[in-house]
């Protein structure tokens, strides 16, 4: 394709995402709940399931993610800031040894939520289900845990694949280049869960707001490098204001998607 026509694509497509995430950020704070807590219920809403008893709560007010999804999302917030101090652009995975560390943490992931998966169906369904025993009594401090577990796993893979895909210039390096960061990312996501099972209000109400924004930020990132890889822009940045554009466009798909989910949950 020739020059000239590849900057009129260029440019009629950044005009187009422009216009687009305008549309949609006016639309989606029209149509969603009034107020900071209202607009993180309506990202909740889209990718967990939010009951009351799995959750945790300040005073009488339900923080919009459950106690596994704000575990999640914070590990992976806190996961992602973490990388970005310490290798902003370093590409490569870490040590096979972290990995499998990682590997059991989402295994914990998976085994907390099935046994609190099969306990919840037990409550709702009669039948031979009550005679499966429960691997253990299922609480929120389990959720918790498991669920920062399972979001540092993400973020740790993450940010690595996102360097792959951006950079012209990153560097062929670990992120997490040793046990000795590793373990200061594990104890700093320690000291945070241990901070929310305080139950503070001071500690919960920006955790719900983290834990929302997490979600965006996540979806953000995955949409963001979807878009780089349409358009043939793979490894052609060098700084990230030189990436607004699949940045503004991965936002706004990701607004689109919780949006939908908003209103098909409704709807059914």
């Amino acid at each position: 394709m020739p020059n000239n026509t590849l900057k009129r694509v260029g440019a009629a497509s950044k005009y187009l995402v422009i216009a687009a995430a305008l549309l949609v950020f006016i639309g989606w704070f029209l149509n969603t709940p009034a107020g900071l807590f209202g607009k993180a219920d309506a990202i909740g809403y889209a990718v967990c399931h939010r009951i009351g008893e799995r959750s945790f709560h300040i005073g009488s007010t339900q923080l919009p993610l459950c106690a596994r999804c704000s575990g999640m999302y914070l590990g992976a917030v806190t996961g992602l800031v973490f990388q970005s101090i310490i290798g902003w652009k370093r590409m490569n995975i870490p040590h096979w040894s972290i990995l499998a560390v990682l590997a059991v943490l989402v295994v914990a992931f998976g085994i907390d939520g099935s046994n609190s998966y099969l306990a919840l169906l037990k409550q709702v369904s009669p039948g031979i289900l009550p005679k499966i025993p429960n691997l253990y009594v299922p609480n929120n401090t389990l959720r918790l845990l498991t669920g920062s577990g399972m979001g540092l796993g993400m973020a740790v893979m993450l940010f690595p694949a996102f360097n792959q895909t951006v950079w012209a210039d990153g560097e062929d390096k670990p992120v997490i280049s040793g046990w000795k960061v590793f373990g200061l990312l594990l104890g700093i996501q320690v000291i945070l869960d241990l901070l929310v099972l305080t139950e503070s209000q001071i500690v919960l109400y920006p955790l719900a707001m983290l834990s929302a924004l997490g979600v965006w930020l996540l979806l953000t990132i995955v949409y963001s490098m979807v878009w780089v890889m349409i358009m043939g822009q793979d490894n052609q940045f060098k700084k990230l204001r030189q990436y607004w554009l699949p940045i503004l466009a991965g936002l706004t798909i990701a607004m689109i998607q919780t949006a939908a989910i908003d209103a098909l949950r409704f709807w059914l």
